[in-house]
């Protein structure tokens, strides 16, 4: 059973991705994500914590780690430039599709949004993160992380998988509260509309030389066996696309 117990809010990020099976971080460490840090620290042997020399190769590993394995990749980085510089490889997995959540660190929560110069402070960080993942939230005590890495992790199994990120502000990662690590299991596949695969039918009934080009979607969706019994059904040769190699 879930139950409550006083974490800091870094404990509660670590053991929250630990529980919904994530066992890689990628993230390059800095001083509002030292919690953070101490988090995954405590729990070593079950997250990896991976540290490159950028933040750009933290969320292109991230990128990568979620293509290759199928899994949800990690990115973890503090606020300001370094996600600005994990900006490019979030931006290539949100056009390629890739499920990769973003933990991005902040500014003490009391100076957000009033111009006073903090360290790595950005304006509107919010916004900038806005335009390259298809949802995003900010945790504003330790409680709400759980229920936040929860939501993000439903988000990325739902519809297009793009990527998610969840804000931290350092004093939400330092403080300790009650908070309570949830269970989570991905979300079932939504069903397709049944008009739309009763007109895909007809499409392949009445083509006399049906070919099949197969994207990333067939394996976001873990649909390679019905692939392959659809080709065969069909006698059609299958094109994969660049994010499609692997389908077959």
């Amino acid at each position: 059973m879930n139950q409550p117990t006083i974490l800091t809010g870094g404990q509660a990020l670590a053991q929250q991705l630990s529980r919904a099976g994530i066992r890689h971080v990628f993230g390059v460490p800095g001083v509002q994500l030292d919690w953070a840090v101490d988090g995954l620290a405590s729990l070593a042997g079950a997250i990896e914590y991976v540290v490159p020399r950028h933040e750009q190769a933290a969320a292109y590993m991230a990128d990568g780690y979620s293509r290759t394995t199928g899994n949800v990749g990690v990115c973890m980085v503090v606020p300001g430039p370094g996600v600005l510089n994990a900006a490019a490889g979030i931006a290539t997995a949100y056009a390629c599709c890739s499920r990769v959540l973003l933990v991005a660190g902040q500014i003490h929560s009391g100076m957000m949004g009033r111009n006073l110069g903090m360290l790595h402070e950005v304006r509107n960080q919010a916004g900038i993160i806005a335009s390259i993942t298809k949802w995003q939230t900010l945790a504003r005590r330790p409680g709400e992380i759980p229920q936040a890495i929860r939501d993000a992790l439903d988000q990325l199994h739902l519809g297009t998988p793009r990527p998610v990120a969840v804000e931290i502000p350092p004093d939400v990662l330092q403080a300790s509260a009650e908070a309570t690590v949830l269970s989570w299991t991905p979300p079932a596949s939504v069903a397709p509309n049944s008009r739309d695969i009763a007109r895909a039918a007809k499409l392949f009934a009445d083509a006399r030389f049906p070919v099949i080009i197969a994207g990333g979607g067939v394996l976001a969706s873990g649909a390679s066996s019905e692939l392959q019994r659809l080709a065969e059904k069909l006698q059609a040769p299958v094109v994969m696309t660049e994010n499609g190699i692997g389908a077959l």
